[in-house]
């Protein structure tokens, strides 16, 4: 049986300066208790990968919006959130964005093991500044480097006692993907049940570490 913490437990495993993936399409899929519990501690300096910086007052945009917790944030947008864009303007928030496809893919070869990727997206543009250009049968691409975290933070509709997760429609977004990138994973279960069925599992067990029962937040 894997360990069933509580939020609060969950937001004492984030350290100052640490790198945090956090799972969600805006708040569909979201750890929405365990970013609450997380804004309500006294961490610094984290760098926080996510698919956006979500809107004010909400799951990732309490992480957002308080003072110091998040120095960079690894994003595809933040556009539904003004706070995220006043910070970056004012240099209190460090931003680096990615095309959607791009960010996931990389989070995808951290957990698969390769050494990268190759996307013929961005080439031409800034995006490719910095970067390693390949060419491959006369068309070019980008290299991108895998992108991992010290602990994700993430969602599951259903969630056992041996901390298999299964999800209900595209509230699996990011999720899944981040779970088998990060040392430590952390799901929040929406419904928490003894067993769920083999062909029902979306992530099995061995990539999760802890279990947040949303109820009991």
């Amino acid at each position: 049986m894997k360990k069933v913490i509580t939020a609060k437990e969950a937001a004492q495993l984030i350290k100052d300066d640490s790198t945090l993936m956090v799972g969600g399409f805006l708040s569909c899929g979201a750890p929405e208790k365990v970013l609450k519990a997380i804004a309500e501690e006294d961490i610094k300096g984290i760098t926080l990968i996510c698919n956006d910086t979500s809107t004010p007052n909400k799951d990732k945009g309490l992480l957002i919006q308080k003072d110091k917790l998040v120095k960079k944030v690894i994003t595809t947008h933040i556009g539904t959130n003004p706070i995220s864009g006043q910070k970056m303007q004012s240099g209190e928030l460090e931003v680096e964005f990615y095309p959607m496809g791009t960010l996931v893919e990389k989070i995808h070869a951290k957990g698969s093991g390769l050494g990268g990727v190759l996307t013929p997206t961005g080439v031409g543009t800034i995006l490719e500044e910095g970067k390693k250009i390949v060419e491959i049968k006369g068309k070019k691409y980008i290299f991108e480097e895998p992108l991992g975290a010290d602990v994700a933070v993430i969602y599951g509709t259903t969630v056992d006692k041996y901390g298999n997760v299964k999800y209900h429609g595209t509230s699996r977004n990011f999720n899944t993907s981040m779970a088998t990138a990060a040392e430590t994973v952390i799901v929040e279960a929406e419904n928490f049940v003894d067993e769920i069925h083999p062909d029902e599992v979306v992530i099995p067990s061995i990539f999760i570490d802890y279990i947040v029962k949303r109820e009991e937040c």
